[in-house]
């Protein structure tokens, strides 16, 4: 199997430019409101990329490929653990982003959007490792 993570890096590589301006838009301004709309679509987007990839990842791993497409997200991730992809620990985690992310998917208050704002250092740093995971046991693109 080889898997491209270019794309989940591009997409935490938008993250952390997309925070770093959010942290110097002033609060309350349009600006910190664009930048703060655009972090929580991130990791949308940083979410979908992970989970599509861990589904191409754990088709090695399990008797039917086609299987794999009907798991749910979470299931991806219980997979991945359960082949070694992935530490328990870091899968628990990615379990709190998703459960942000669906919360932030119905809701778009404010307190919601911060509490997401919250989670991003530690979600940019886990995308990251997940990136390098992937791409040092199954990649062969450069990133």
């Amino acid at each position: 199997m080889s898997l491209r993570t270019e794309h989940l890096a591009r997409c935490v590589q938008t993250l952390e430019i997309s925070l770093a301006r959010l942290e110097s838009a002033e609060a309350g301004t349009i600006d910190y409101e664009i930048y703060r709309n655009a972090v929580v679509k991130g990791i949308e987007l940083t979410l979908e990329t992970a989970g599509n990839l861990l589904r191409k990842a754990i088709k090695d791993y399990v008797g039917n490929p086609r299987a794999v497409n009907e798991l749910t997200y979470k299931d991806i991730f219980r997979h991945a653990a359960k082949h070694g992809l992935l530490e328990p620990a870091l899968i628990q985690r990615w379990f709190t982003y998703r459960d942000n992310r669906n919360d932030t998917a119905h809701d778009y208050g404010v307190a919601l959007a911060e509490e997401t704002l919250r989670l991003l250092p530690a979600f940019i740093a886990d995308a990251r490792s997940l990136e390098t995971i992937l791409r040092e046991k199954l990649g062969h693109a450069e990133t």
